[in-house]
């Protein structure tokens, strides 16, 4: 009976392992040393000097960060590291514009179709991601709609993955001129102090995160992990923190859709590390040009599918 016992446990703690392998597959480390380009270090600030509750979702009354994203819909896929650092991003886009209408939401269906140094939908990493934004270019949701599938598993990259339009009756084609956005400098912090202070002076980041089953059930409250479990293995990112009875908290945008968690958001206790989020974030800065146009070249009009 022990053993039989033992061995419905191996299988049920297999079957759990199995199932967050599958739920939390959007991470891959990256190999060697991580990429940066840092133009001019950010000053830290004392402890004094940052206000206690700062959440870029309500900044005197104005919501600077834009929409909460579902990875998993149309389809399954393991972006969580092209929609955190995307994400991050846009919402930094929209701290410089001034909250200014409409919203910019960058593609992450083209850094999953165009940036192969990581796996599409099979995982990544936003350092990557960061970089491959800083040597090309990226373009927005009006251009390049998320479809679920990356260069991994079926949708590859080509001149029409940037921007296309589509007309009843009628092949696709790449419109003659679309806007496209530029990274100015990206790197990556660790630890509360550092987290804190990119936070505050130049808003959200994208942060890895030791996702377990306790972290998928999560509905709302203030989320303490009591396992000690940091094995990195998804990526969100942090857009506030906060003091609430005494207990420190980071806000995070999830992107598991609006009805998982607070609102497709969640609190974390903070200082502490928990779930591994302090140990590394990335960030990037926006190009403060907002009308910057593609001209379509005749090659990629002829060959519009093409890598």
């Amino acid at each position: 009976m022990k053993s039989y016992i033992i061995a419905m446990l191996s299988s049920a703690v297999l079957a759990a392992s199995k199932r967050n392998s599958e739920l939390f597959s959007g991470y891959k480390a990256p190999i060697g040393e991580r990429p940066s380009h840092i133009i001019e270090e950010l000053k830290m600030l004392s402890a004094d000097e940052l206000p206690a509750n700062y959440d870029w979702g309500n900044v005197d009354g104005v919501n600077f960060l834009t929409q909460i994203k579902q990875q998993h819909d149309p389809q399954y896929c393991g972006s969580c590291w092209a929609q955190g650092s995307t994400s991050a991003l846009s919402d930094r886009i929209k701290i410089a514009r001034n909250a200014q209408w409409p919203d910019i939401n960058l593609s992450v269906q083209l850094i999953i179709s165009c940036e192969q140094k990581d796996d599409g939908c099979h995982g990544g990493n936003a350092s990557y991601a960061y970089e491959w934004m800083f040597n090309n270019y990226i373009t927005d949701e009006t251009c390049s709609i998320y479809q679920g599938r990356g260069w991994d598993n079926g949708v590859g990259c080509s001149a029409m993955s940037y921007c296309r339009n589509c007309a009843p009756g009628a092949a696709c084609v790449i419109p003659k001129q679309y806007y496209k956005y530029n990274v100015e400098q990206y790197g990556y912090v660790s630890g509360e102090s550092a987290i804190q202070n990119e936070l505050y002076q130049r808003g959200p980041l994208a942060c890895e995160i030791a996702a377990n089953q306790a972290f998928d059930d999560y509905d709302g409250g203030i989320f303490y992990d009591e396992t000690g479990f940091l094995d990195t293995n998804h990526i969100v990112s942090i857009v506030g923190y906060g003091v609430q009875n005494g207990v420190k908290f980071w806000r995070v945008r999830n992107s598991w859709g609006s009805h998982w968690g607070e609102e497709g958001f969640f609190r974390i206790v903070r200082g502490v590390n928990n779930l591994n989020i302090e140990s590394h974030c990335d960030w990037a800065t926006p190009v403060n040009d907002w009308t910057s146009i593609h001209t379509t070249t005749q090659a990629e009009q002829d060959d519009p599918n093409n890598d």
